[in-house]
């Protein structure tokens, strides 16, 4: 149950606020699309497969190994992600070489890890 000092002690909505910010919101079907993709980032495998792809182009053989996973399981992940329009993969022979869909999808990972650590992945133990 909220406090009351983290909340408002009668309903008087500041005026113009409301409306300014339905101005400029994103249409309703928007911020649907924007959850689903969150939802779909909210799995821990599909992140790694991403933020290793952030830092290399991989095929799934790669990717297989570096996270310990049956080339089906990681192929399945792979494919959602695809479906998402977050990795792409390109054939090289008889690979298929993945990689982030745009910088977009490179941006959202830099910044999360950002927004959790500080400064990211690469700072040294005991550096926080």
């Amino acid at each position: 149950m909220p406090s009351k000092s983290d909340c408002c002690t009668t309903h008087n909505p500041t005026p113009g606020a409301v409306e300014l910010v339905k101005s400029k919101c994103c249409p309703k079907e928007t911020m649907n699309d924007l959850a689903a993709t969150f939802k779909i980032m909210g799995e821990p495998v599909r992140i790694r497969i991403l933020h290793a792809l952030s830092i290399s182009n991989l095929c799934v053989c790669d990717l297989s190994e570096l996270l310990e996973m049956t080339h089906s399981a990681v192929s399945h992940q792979l494919r959602i992600l695809r479906t998402a329009r977050m990795v792409r993969f390109e054939k090289d022979g008889r690979r298929a070489i993945y990689s982030l869909n745009d910088k977009h999808v490179e941006i959202i990972m830099q910044t999360a890890l950002a927004h959790m650590q500080g400064h990211g992945c690469d700072v040294p133990q005991g550096a926080k």
